[in-house]
């Protein structure tokens, strides 16, 4: 085989396994071109420390698979996403990748997009919602799954009161991430309204600190994002000289410093890597060889915990740019 040839058999069976099913046999036509083949991963992404390694994995399989990508992300601006993926279409998209935090904001131009017989899947946010958009499967994490996993952490550590910061009002995943907390969490769990603390993370840290002020029975802090953790609850919690349990989902140099600190709990992996590495696959094998995976649910590549027991090996990942 050769080197190009084993990748996409790898990739094949990747996404194979990621689904649940057992790999066959390659049989991937070596003297197929599918340079012609343009797949477009359009996300709600900032292009920061999450968005950027989603990214990577998106060019990764590009590259592997010998197809054109084009990725662009909208920096949480549902209506640009939207008018990316209408321009996507237009512009001769052979499939199409997005993630949906705000899934009405994009459901038009998504199920245009599936009306010309472009195949789409959904990314990272949008696992309830998928069929929905038209899409034939989502790669991500379930977000209710993640919070309940976090909630059981946090029952182990004997907390009573877990506070949950919204940091985008209009991101389902980021609700579903506190409803599952509360699903499975044994003392009270509180959703707070940090609306737009991603833009101003010393503003945010700010009101977190007025927070835990207001409520002194709040003894744990359930992130939904690692610059929020790392950056706004961490230094609230320092400045109030309070010994809170933290725990955050995604994950950052700053984050992964903190729980090899013993200062953060753990950090939830969705593994974005994979996210966008799979989306591109999982187009690749609909358009080549007819392959809708999924069976209709989403393909999880999540969660998993990050802890002081493991996170060394993870941070070392991490500045390979592949978590």
């Amino acid at each position: 085989m050769s080197i190009k040839t084993k990748a996409i058999a790898l990739a094949a069976a990747a996404a194979l396994a990621l689904a649940g099913c057992s790999a066959p046999a390659a049989t991937t036509d070596t003297a197929a071109d599918h340079s012609d083949l343009k797949i477009c991963v359009y996300t709600h992404g900032d292009g920061g420390s999450f968005w950027s390694v989603a990214q990577k994995g998106a060019e990764a399989a590009a590259a592997d698979l010998g197809v054109t990508l084009d990725y662009q992300g909208s920096n949480n601006d549902a209506a640009k996403q939207a008018s990316t993926i209408d321009a996507g279409v237009a512009a001769g998209c052979s499939g199409i990748a997005a993630s949906a935090p705000d899934p009405e904001a994009i459901k038009t131009a998504m199920l245009a997009a599936d009306a010309a017989g472009i195949p789409t899947v959904t990314m990272n946010s949008g696992s309830s919602v998928f069929a929905s958009l038209g899409a034939f499967t989502h790669v991500g994490q379930d977000e209710i799954i993640a919070g309940q996993q976090a909630g059981l952490k946090f029952n182990a550590m004997g907390v009573k009161h877990v506070l949950c910061p919204i940091q985008e009002a209009n991101n389902v995943g980021l609700q579903d991430r506190c409803k599952g907390l509360s699903q499975t969490f044994k003392g009270k769990t509180t959703n707070f309204n940090l609306d737009g603390g991603l833009a101003d993370l010393t503003a945010a840290s700010a009101k977190i600190k007025a927070a835990l002020q207001a409520d002194s029975s709040i003894d744990a802090v359930f992130a939904l994002n690692a610059d929020i953790a790392a950056k706004a609850v961490l230094p609230a919690a320092t400045d109030l000289g309070l010994s809170l349990k933290i725990g955050t989902v995604d994950m950052s140099p700053e984050a992964l410093d903190a729980i090899e600190a013993g200062t953060m709990e753990f950090a939830i992996d969705q593994q974005q890597y994979a996210q966008g590495y799979m989306s591109v696959v999982l187009l690749y094998l609909a358009l080549t060889n007819g392959n809708e995976l999924g069976g209709g649910a989403p393909v999880y590549s999540g969660p998993g915990f990050v802890t002081k027991d493991n996170v060394a090996n993870v941070k070392t990942l991490v500045a390979a740019g592949t978590r």
